[in-house]
């Protein structure tokens, strides 16, 4: 197995040494990890970048990892959270898991320990299918729609919905993504490539085309949300936009 080709981790704890310590191993062991120095560091980063575990602290001297946990699921951010701590009494646990954790490591806590529990959440992660609801090779369903991959074709329940090149090819990675809210930039690179001449302002243009073909009422949307700081997301059908 290569280099950093099992996973990407991203890391915020208010401790340097420590996101140094935890960032070495794991990159011994073929992960690739980022690191966050805080909050808006975090926020930057997830809305730039897809990484498919977060490891977080919950005392921090500005947010804490709890509000930061719940505001990321208020978000509909679905990455698979793994909570440091302090703290060992079973009420915080049980907190933490409430406002979305998946797993909880007190400190000090050993590395191999730490590796188990990414391993066994990444498993799951990839056994659930996190965000992709798959129906068939190639085809993803949201609430009414159903997109397939393979022949290039979006059906609701009035039959097909026609869609140009682009559009089609910004909604598969939305869709490919449900859930989960991609940046104007992420967009760009994953529709276009990383040094596609593409702007942003693009990218809002063919949400508002999508959005006039999917959406009863377009100025409110309930499939593709517009998040605040982080870009947009699909989702089923049934939130309201941010």
């Amino acid at each position: 197995m290569t280099e950093h080709d099992k996973g990407k981790i991203l890391i915020l704890d208010d401790e340097p040494e420590l996101r140094a310590l935890v960032g070495t191993y794991l990159g011994s062991r073929g992960y690739e990890v980022r690191q966050a120095a805080d909050d808006n560091h975090l926020y930057r980063l997830l809305a730039r970048e897809r990484f498919d575990l977060l490891i977080l602290d919950v005392m921090m001297p500005w947010e804490d990892g709890l509000s930061i946990c719940k505001r990321l699921r208020l978000d509909g951010e679905t990455i698979p959270i793994l909570m440091l701590t302090a703290r060992s009494e079973t009420l915080d646990r049980i907190l933490g898991l409430e406002m979305g954790a998946d797993d909880y490591l007190g400190k000090p806590f050993e590395p191999r320990e730490l590796l188990a529990r990414i391993e066994a959440l990444l498993r799951r992660q990839h056994l659930l299918g996190a965000h992709i609801n798959k129906v068939g090779d190639g085809c993803i369903e949201f609430g009414k729609f159903r997109l397939d991959g393979s022949n290039r074709r979006l059906v609701g329940d009035n039959g097909p919905v026609s869609l140009n090149s682009a559009e089609f090819s910004l909604l598969h990675v939305l869709a490919a993504n449900l859930g989960r809210a991609l940046s104007r930039e992420k967009l760009i690179e994953l529709t276009h490539g990383r040094d596609a001449d593409v702007t942003e302002r693009s990218i809002d243009v063919q949400i508002l085309r999508l959005r006039r073909l999917l959406e009863v009422d377009p100025a409110n949307p309930k499939y593709i949300l517009t998040m605040r700081g982080r870009g947009y997301m699909l989702t089923e059908g049934g939130d309201q936009a941010q």
